[in-house]
């Protein structure tokens, strides 16, 4: 684009500077980058459990809520985002305000290390029930496999 100035009887032709400056563009989109890169393993972390490994696993896509047992036999409750340290005596309680509608049809995710006993294990699994959900899926990873191992199990 060009336009024409007159001062003091002569014209002079200018082209218009139609370059964007991108340079601010790309430091933002690195400092956000960065940002990103930062944040998103602390948004990962969690309680430390080793759950037991199974042949048949179904990926979570969807947030659910979470009861986490670790090798210590804590009991953590995460319903939104972080994992929350709650008593065994209010997990029933909170489970029951945590819930929409009818807990029958509710969906928990229950965690537990592979060196809890299985007398902890049940207790929580107790006071899921007596929130009213019959609806239990216990989280587990998949067996790794090598095919020297998959040949000798046949």
């Amino acid at each position: 684009m060009a336009f024409s100035t007159r001062s003091g009887g002569q014209t002079r032709t200018q082209t218009a500077l139609a370059d964007i400056n991108i340079t601010p563009l790309v430091d933002v989109v690195l400092v956000l980058l960065i940002i990103f890169m930062i944040t998103a393993p602390v948004l990962q972390s969690g309680i430390n459990v080793a759950v037991p490994h199974t042949r048949t696993v179904n990926q979570l896509t969807e947030q659910r809520t979470v009861v986490t047992i670790d090798k210590d036999q804590k009991v953590f409750l995460q319903t939104t985002g972080a994992d929350q340290p709650i008593n065994l005596t209010d997990l029933t309680a909170q489970l029951r305000n945590v819930g929409r509608g009818d807990p029958a049809k509710r969906v928990i995710y229950l965690r537990a290390d592979e060196k809890v006993p299985f007398g902890a294990f049940a207790s929580v699994m107790d006071a899921v029930k007596r929130a009213g959900i019959t609806n239990i899926s216990i989280v587990t990873q998949p067996l790794e496999s090598t095919p020297a191992s998959d040949t000798a199990s046949k």
